[in-house]
């Protein structure tokens, strides 16, 4: 019984592109926060501009937060190690079989 447990290697896929929604709707957020708290600023809804931007921000973080926990998680692999170097091996045998791009002329 002396069998060794596979070893494994963690691949995280995620790319600027998977997030760029999830931020381009965070500044959109924060904007219009901001936008509202403008409205509200005068000498007499002071209170009122403040409390509006502190529940957006604490409303919408969690919102947020688990947005790109999520997209986190969905782009990490776990690959057992054999398996990540047989497949590094196969690639680099396509790539010698492949002809170099030449410029034509």
């Amino acid at each position: 019984m002396d069998k060794e447990q596979p070893k494994y290697k963690m691949i995280c896929t995620l790319t600027f592109g998977d997030i760029y929604l999830q931020i381009i709707v965070w500044l959109i957020v924060i904007f219009v926060s901001l936008a509202t708290t403008l409205a509200l600023w005068s000498s007499s809804r002071e209170i009122y501009a403040l409390a509006t931007v502190g529940i957006i921000l604490v409303l919408s973080l969690p919102f947020l937060l688990f947005a790109f926990v999520t997209t986190l998680l969905n782009n990490i692999e776990f690959a057992p190690i054999e398996e990540v170097a047989s497949n590094k091996s196969s690639s680099r045998r396509v790539s010698s079989s492949q002809k170099p791009a030449q410029a034509a002329g």
